[in-house]
């Protein structure tokens, strides 16, 4: 009786999980709601291709200048629709210019040497006022993570 009943169960299960399977319009409506995009129709489809079509063909009729102007005015646009943070990131992954770069350059050099020429006295008080700042400017969660973590290394 226990087989019997065993294998009806496993017959049930075959049968459950292929219908469950089979029902493909239900996931596709599932996906596509999930998405919040749905498909274009063909109407939609050849007017999206239609104004594509004549886009290029504007394009392809500009003069070199009007191509830049037009590029140029997208940039900024696209900068203009930024946040502040973004910003921020735009601005930091532009390329320097030569003298920028020597400039960086020469502040990094003049603080190697000023560091290579303080006394271990001079470089301790340094890294303790450093530390002191940065502690200041932090919320009191930090400040118990960062004295726990600095306990932790000086404890080892």
């Amino acid at each position: 009786m226990k087989q019997l009943l065993l294998a009806f169960s496993v017959v049930v299960l075959a049968f459950g999980t292929a219908a469950a399977l089979a029902d493909d319009a239900s996931d596709t409506k599932l996906i596509s709601e999930m998405d919040g995009m749905k498909p274009m129709t063909p109407a939609e489809t050849a007017q999206a291709r239609a104004g594509r079509d004549a886009a290029k063909a504007k394009w392809a009729t500009m003069t070199p200048a009007e191509k830049t102007a037009v590029v140029q005015s997208m940039q900024s646009k696209r900068i203009g629709d930024l946040s502040h943070i973004e910003k921020q990131g735009e601005n930091d992954m532009l390329p320097m210019s030569k003298t920028a770069t020597a400039q960086e350059k020469a502040a990094h050099d003049a603080a190697k040497a000023k560091w290579a020429a303080m006394t271990p006295e001079e470089k301790a008080a340094v890294r303790n006022s450093t530390r002191q700042k940065r502690l200041a400017d932090l919320s009191d969660i930090e400040k118990f993570d960062e004295e726990d973590s600095m306990a932790r290394y000086l404890s080892y």
